[in-house]
């Protein structure tokens, strides 16, 4: 994949794909956490709303996360 790393958030999603393909569920945990918080932050002003669609490796690295979690129970 591809990054430009234009935004916060795409730079923590490289990190997070690193952490899940090393099975790292802590710093998976905390890079979710940081993740959710890097899209949802009012960068905007206090009306602001993210409008941007998350991407399909958004998606697919959280399934593998869930995966991860999955296994360590």
């Amino acid at each position: 994949m591809a990054l430009e790393y234009k935004r916060l958030s795409d730079r923590i999603l490289f990190a997070l794909e690193l952490a899940v393909e090393q099975g790292d569920l802590g710093i998976s945990k905390n890079l979710v956490a940081a993740m959710e918080q890097a899209i949802t932050r009012a960068t905007g002003g206090k009306d602001f709303s993210e409008r941007r669609e998350l991407s399909p490796e958004y998606d697919a690295v959280l399934a593998q996360y869930a995966d991860l979690e999955n296994q360590k129970d």
